[in-house]
């Protein structure tokens, strides 16, 4: 027999429009069958409905009887086996989610007809309806309501061990489970739709560690949203050091990119990446001696460094090896064009060494403005993020001994900051962006996109 459709639920979520721009750090798009996978997970496949079932217990039936039949009475009927549910949905623009699952109940009891007593089972489809609206929404959570909730009954079938059924007992089953049903299915909507909802939520609002630099703290920044195509998440990036201190962004308004076929599409705004980037490159300095053991270059970058001090520098004499301290300055920059993604970043080189009275003699202070390639990749729900030096350009910012053309240091001051910077910037990065996990769709197989400000992944 075809089962009828249980529980079509309204979601009455969408109280924003799908094309409305939004400043949040992150955005998604769910689709309709990731929807349907998430509901089926939390509704079905754990048990949650099964549970709330269980134990339920529908009201004695009595009938008085008449002439041509014996009076009726079917006590104890309760819930045995809840048959083949299964759930389905339907995006509906600026409404919600519509919620389909179909399935059977089975009920047992005892069934007195006159004299004779013995066990029934009724096996019941039922439809039920109702709107389950997202109301008060207050810091990254939102209620929901069950409102207008309606149940139909479909077909009934009744076995007695004898066989022996009579028309009016159908009758009388159909009319009292019709109007006791709703009233104890109805309670049951409520609860596990309010439990799935703490369940989901939960997904989308979550402190996660980033090391020991800090923590993103990732929250539900408004009220879901439905189109006929997806349903849309906004969320906020909240970044902060060990301490508490907040790393600032701002967000520019930005639509979401189709989602095509794809079950999510998760956007990440270049502002949100620089806070990340921030809180991650807290690069103390490095200092080494200019030696081949800690860089290769080391003797050419020594003799180039010789080659431009003025002649007779009465200053370079009595003085220790030469020393390299490499500092970062200011914030990381990453920028997001179509196809492509690149990092700014800027580098004080010094090239100093210690007079006999511990006193620093500062041969060059140099600042390196560097513009690095970003190569992304998802890995364990990660964003990781590998940075490979493109170009530098060098500038003069200070010389002690008067040194003031350094267009020959370059090419070594490039090989120095791939042979020492660069392991320690991607050294920085190895812990990768920890990403939310909405509602607990697997980030497996993803394709990303790079587009103006957007990094876009394509689950």
């Amino acid at each position: 027999m075809k089962v009828l459709k249980l529980f079509g639920i309204l979601f009455f979520c969408g109280l924003l429009s799908p094309s409305q721009e939004v400043l949040s750090g992150l955005s998604c798009a769910v689709s309709p069958r990731a929807m349907q996978n998430v509901l089926s997970d939390a509704i079905i496949h754990s048990g949650l409905i099964h549970q709330h079932l269980q134990g339920l217990v529908v009201p004695n039936i009595m009938g008085e009887g008449s002439q041509l039949s014996s009076p009726t009475s079917i006590t104890d009927l309760h819930l045995i086996k809840v048959r083949v549910p299964r759930l389905s949905v339907v995006l509906l623009p600026g409404i919600g989610v519509q919620l389909t699952i179909g399935a059977k109940l089975q009920l047992r009891g005892n069934c007195l007809v006159g004299l004779l007593s013995e066990l029934i089972d009724i096996l019941v489809e039922v439809n039920i309806t109702a709107n389950i609206k997202c109301t008060n929404f207050e810091s990254g959570t939102f209620q929901v309501v069950t409102e207008d909730c309606l149940c139909i009954l479909g077909a009934i079938k009744i076995k007695v061990l004898s066989g022996l059924l009579t028309l009016s007992v159908n009758e009388l089953v159909l009319r009292q489970l019709t109007a006791t049903l709703p009233a104890l299915l109805c309670p049951v909507v409520d609860i596990v739709m309010n439990l799935v909802n703490i369940h989901l939520l939960s997904t989308l609002n979550a402190v996660i560690p980033v090391g020991t630099a800090g923590t993103i703290h990732y929250q539900l920044a408004s009220i879901p949203y439905t189109s006929g195509k997806f349903l849309g998440l906004d969320l906020d990036g909240v970044v902060k050091q060990v301490g508490g201190s907040t790393i600032p962004h701002d967000s520019s308004p930005s639509a979401l990119p189709p989602l095509m076929d794809r079950l999510l599409l998760l956007v990440m705004r270049q502002s949100f990446l620089n806070a990340v980037l921030s809180l991650l490159l807290q690069l103390p300095p490095q200092t080494f001696p200019c030696t081949p053991d800690v860089f290769s270059g080391a003797g050419r970058l020594r003799e180039a460094v010789w080659t431009i001090a003025p002649a007779g520098c009465s200053a370079c004499s009595g003085t220790s090896p030469l020393s390299i301290k490499l500092v970062l300055r200011g914030n990381p920059l990453i920028l997001l064009e179509e196809n492509k993604a690149s990092v700014k970043l800027s580098v004080l080189i010094q090239l100093f060494g210690n007079h006999l009275d511990g006193s620093i003699l500062n041969f060059l202070l140099l600042k390196a403005d560097l513009a690095l390639n970003v190569r992304v990749s998802i890995v364990g729900g990660r964003l990781m993020l590998q940075l490979a030096l493109g170009s530098t350009s060098l500038s003069l910012e200070s010389s002690d001994v008067g040194i003031s053309d350094i267009s020959t240091l370059k090419p070594h001051c490039s090989n120095l900051l791939v042979e020492t910077f660069m392991p320690a910037i991607n050294g920085a990065l190895s812990m990768g962006i920890p990403l939310p996990k909405v509602l607990r769709i697997p980030l497996v197989n993803v394709d990303f996109q790079i587009k103006a400000g957007l990094i876009v992944f394509l689950v």
